[in-house]
């Protein structure tokens, strides 16, 4: 059976809890937890967005990037007896990391879990052909399940995502001695990812609370513009893209899953190796009419074979 890369977006939360996964929602509850921000700090992030409240959305998050950026430039060269931003300035990209950090914290932490008559058969099909995954999304839903199922196992496993004991390692994605594992990329990070003296490592599962203090270095939540830039900071999540790029080299077709098609930095990506290999995009059947729909993934991925199969439910799509 041949192999192919299977791309998850935010969709597949969607589908069991469009509370809970919507954005909106998150970077709402996150801003009125008690303890996040001070009313100082939120009102700097309101000037930022140039309304009241929380961000809406990653595209309200534009100039608060850009914020961020300039602050983080100016405490570079910012260092002596005079500085270039008050101190409110100098915290800010460290409040609004921790911030976004918790957003995508609060998105991870869902209680609930895929139907097992949706993860056996994908677990099954991992396990046969080592296809490989991408996610875009920072629930739990599929790692959790992967890893319970024991998808990954080091150079042993089916899929490895570059994670082990001593933290993120590019050379541990390396197929050595005849291995051939496929590759589980982060393509938008994850709230586990943090930053330590060594590297990036990774928390264990019962570690990540809403509680917990982390500056976001390694979780793509930010306006679509700005994060290619976001993207190659980090180290692990530019090797996630060049790994990306090595999937696509030798799969026979791309299923996008749950997929918005919006992440225009991914779309440019795709475009050129889609022209050659078979496209099947699965969608909640709500997105809108079959027609309009072939037509938008049409000038998002190209002219290429792209098939859109439509779902009330896309858990309940089996078809691997």
């Amino acid at each position: 059976m041949p192999r192919k890369l299977i791309i998850f977006g935010n969709g597949l939360g969607m589908s069991l809890s469009p509370e809970h996964f919507s954005l909106q929602n998150a970077l709402e509850t996150i801003w009125c937890k008690d303890g996040v921000l001070t009313s100082d700090q939120k009102k700097l992030i309101e000037r930022c967005l140039g309304k009241k409240g929380a961000p809406e959305g990653e595209d309200e998050l534009d100039l608060l990037h850009q914020a961020i950026s300039y602050c983080t430039s100016l405490n570079r060269i910012g260092q002596g007896d005079i500085h270039w931003l008050t101190k409110d300035g100098q915290s800010f990209p460290e409040i609004t990391a921790k911030y976004i950090h918790k957003v995508a914290t609060f998105l991870h932490n869902y209680d609930g879990e895929l139907p097992f008559e949706f993860y056996e058969p994908l677990i099954e099909f991992v396990k046969k052909t080592k296809s490989h995954v991408a996610t875009l999304n920072y629930d739990k839903l599929l790692y959790n399940s992967f890893i319970d199922n024991n998808i990954f196992s080091g150079y042993n496993g089916y899929l490895a995502d570059g994670m082990i004991d001593r933290g993120f390692s590019s050379e541990s994605l390396e197929r050595r001695y005849g291995n051939n594992f496929g590759y589980y990329l982060h393509l938008h990070g994850s709230p586990l990812f943090v930053e330590k003296r060594n590297g990036i490592t990774k928390l264990s599962r019962d570690q990540l609370t809403i509680d917990r203090d982390e500056q976001s270095q390694h979780i793509v939540l930010t306006h679509v513009k700005h994060k290619p830039s976001v993207i190659s900071a980090s180290s692990a999540l530019s090797v996630y893209w060049d790994y990306l790029r090595l999937a696509l080299e030798e799969v026979e077709e791309v299923i996008l899953f749950g997929y918005s098609g919006l992440d225009e930095h991914l779309n440019v990506l795709l475009k050129p190796y889609l022209k050659t290999i078979d496209t099947r995009v699965v969608e909640w059947s709500g997105a809108g009419k079959p027609k309009a729909r072939k037509h938008f993934w049409t000038s998002k991925l190209g002219d290429g074979s792209i098939t859109v199969t439509r779902l009330d439910n896309i858990t309940e799509f089996e078809d691997w």
